[in-house]
């Protein structure tokens, strides 16, 4: 090992729920125990964990869901104008759907899109990743957005989320001061300056360089590439919609 390489810590025993605490204050532990143990449990608890706060959250999260289906629906009624009331209807109740049961399939998903995200950042690298050891730490690089859905459940408790419009006016980044009615391109890609998808990139980042074995400096252009990849969505609506006009 190099001096600019990081410490890699030597994996040691330990319980899941061991993990779940480790990684908020010994993330390179955690990872370098379980680089070869798989992600399919911590997938499934996160998925558990995160989809029932979700719908613990719902009472707090319902205006401004319909808020943001009102937006969408706008929007979208202004790019296609043949748009019928049936098609809205249909949308609508596609939209209580994913409202009820969208985390339950979205938070897996989430993960394994990552999780790829994390092995082409590793080959970008040159790090010795492969995609399961990659996903495992997509997983585990999840757990801050439990802390984030019970932020969200006591702000339901201590504001009035009836007069909010965004699902960026709860987050704790640049977004909640942002009008959510502007471009959504802009709005996406500046919402990602929010504590929690911080705190993500730099558990996915230190994941990358414990399991993949990566120089200190590479850790860090890791962390920038997963921010920008986690970006491409927003940036693919904001090019869409300059396009558009």
């Amino acid at each position: 090992m190099t001096d600019s390489e990081p410490a890699v810590p030597t994996p040691e025993k330990a319980s899941l729920a061991e993990d779940f605490v480790d990684i908020f204050f010994s993330p390179s532990a955690v990872f370098a125990r379980r680089a070869n143990s798989g992600f399919f449990l911590v997938m499934c608890v996160l998925t558990l964990l995160l989809g029932g706060l979700f719908l613990v959250n719902r009472g707090a999260m319902q205006g401004i869901m319909d808020a943001e289906f009102a937006r969408s629906m706008a929007a979208a009624a202004k790019q296609n104008p043949g748009m019928t009331e049936e098609q809205i209807a249909m949308a609508k109740k596609f939209g209580g759907y994913a409202t009820s049961f969208g985390a339950f399939i979205g938070i897996p998903l989430a993960i394994l899109f990552t999780g790829l995200g994390v092995w082409l950042t590793g080959k970008l690298f040159e790090a010795r990743l492969g995609y399961t050891a990659a996903t495992t730490i997509a997983a585990y690089s999840f757990m801050p957005r439990v802390i984030e859905s019970f932020a969200v459940n006591a702000q339901g408790w201590m504001i009035d989320t009836d007069a909010l419009t965004g699902r960026f006016q709860l987050s704790l980044g640049v977004g909640r001061f942002l009008d959510p009615g502007m471009n959504a391109g802009v709005l996406g890609l500046v919402g990602r300056l929010d504590l929690f998808t911080l705190w993500v990139t730099v558990l996915l980042a230190i994941g990358i360089g414990v399991v993949g074995k990566l120089p200190r400096e590479k850790v860090v252009l890791a962390g920038v590439t997963m921010w920008t990849i986690g970006a491409l969505p927003a940036l693919w609506t904001l090019v869409s919609t300059a396009i558009k006009g």
